[in-house]
Parts: C-alpha cells; structure tokens; sequence
C-alpha cells in the first residue's frame, strides 16, 4: 500500500520537498529584493517627493521651497499624503509584480 497517496514513493516526494524549498528560497529572495528597492511618489511634478521602501519603509521627504506658504500649510500637508499615496501604490504594486506567483507562500 502506498502511504504517500498518488505521489508514488518516496523518490517523487522527495523531488516535491526539493521543489517547495526552492521556491520557498525564491520567495525569501524576492522579499529581500523588494525590501531594498526604494520607490518615489510624487506630488505636484516632484516639488514633493517621498521616498520608501518595497516593504512600506519611509525613508525620505523632500519639499522644494516654492511650495512652502506658511499661511497655507495644509495644501502642503496635501502634497505630502498625495506623494505617500504614490509611493504606497508602487510598493504595492512591486510586492503584487514580484510575490503574486508564490501566492502566499510567506
């Protein structure tokens, strides 16, 4: 009797532990990858960039002085989220492009 199902023996099940290591190891490449790429989202033509990384990091800001009005500060808080929003959107879609095919393997 064949304890392993259909797999037909050890052999064939020993190749399946193989391929689920490699693409567990793929996987764990992938997420490194992504948490070192950096991505920015811009706001008003890139007078307001922010910086993150694949895995949602912040890792900068930067405001270039022309958009600075001190008696209108929330237009550039405005700048500041639609930037964040930018950069969220491409980290989330970096994270889709490069883990989708492991689907939820980590």
């Amino acid at each position: 009797m064949n304890r392993f199902g259909g797999f037909g023996g050890g052999a064939n099940m020993q190749q399946l532990m193989k391929q689920a290591q490699k693409m567990q190891e793929d996987a764990l490449r992938a997420k490194q990858e992504i948490a070192e790429t950096e991505l920015e989202g811009q706001a008003q033509g890139g007078l307001v960039k922010v910086t993150i990384t694949g895995d949602k990091q912040p890792v900068s800001v930067s405001i270039d002085p022309q958009v600075v009005d001190p008696d209108d500060t929330e237009m550039l808080e405005d700048l500041v989220l639609v930037a964040l929003k930018d950069a969220t959107e491409k980290a989330d879609k970096l994270n889709a492009d490069k883990m989708g095919a492991f689907g939820g393997l980590l």
